[in-house]
């Protein structure tokens, strides 16, 4: 199975091109905005697309053209200013999810927020609702489209080592997990099929990844 990685220049997308690239039946085109970050990936072995997300529906569709499957990790970040958060994390997102419809990719993974629902943005600190608010909306919009997705709701992401033991439920109370940890969701998530049309929430927890996946 072929993935483009969509984000695959921040910390989730680094660890996820390595583990897909470690992974017999999986192999990774990374989608990345600069050219000069094309040889971390190529290093290990994956094929890259230099794409930026605030370009049109078409050339995204175009670093999917021959896929099987489009991974959505990529966010604005914590230091860029709501814009950037409408452009990256909603409008990025919903031209990904309509460019994986043009190219006939069916296989969606989207890396969405912990709690994404309509109390969330009401509740959420006014420095995060509009992120909030932006993967609200971009996990409606893919749960519209016609295509075989799956949302993770990573909680409190860290750069702790990863353990590969987690917690994974439809509603959970919040916790941290590493982000090495979400990238092995993910790939559980890939090369299991009964994850299709579904979403569930990601903490540090006590069973090993595959296990947790497979228990949805």
């Amino acid at each position: 199975m072929k993935v483009l990685v969509v984000g695959a220049n921040g910390q989730i997308g680094k660890h996820l091109v390595s583990f897909i690239q470690e992974n017999e039946s999986l192999e990774a085109r990374a989608m990345i905005r600069k050219e000069e970050q094309a040889s971390y990936f190529e290093s290990l072995g994956a094929e890259t697309a230099v794409v930026d997300l605030e370009e049109d529906v078409d050339a995204i569709a175009k670093a999917a053209e021959g896929v099987d499957a489009i991974v959505f990790t990529a966010g604005s970040g914590p230091h860029t200013g709501k814009d950037k958060t409408i452009m990256i994390d909603l409008d990025g997102a919903v031209k990904t999810i309509e460019a994986a419809k043009t190219a006939g990719v069916k296989r969606f993974i989207m890396i969405s927020s912990f709690d994404t629902r309509r109390q969330a943005i009401q509740e959420a600190p006014a420095s995060f609702a509009p992120y909030v608010a932006a993967k609200h909306y971009a996990d409606e919009w893919l749960r519209a489209a016609d295509l075989d997705y799956t949302i993770i709701h990573p909680g409190l992401l860290t750069n702790n080592k990863g353990t590969g033991q987690i917690k994974a439920a439809a509603d959970i109370k919040i916790g941290e997990i590493p982000r090495e940890d979400v990238a092995k969701v993910i790939v559980a998530t890939l090369e299991n099929e009964e994850t299709v049309g579904k979403e569930f929430q990601i903490v540090h927890g006590d069973k090993p990844v595959e296990e947790a996946i497979h228990s949805i």
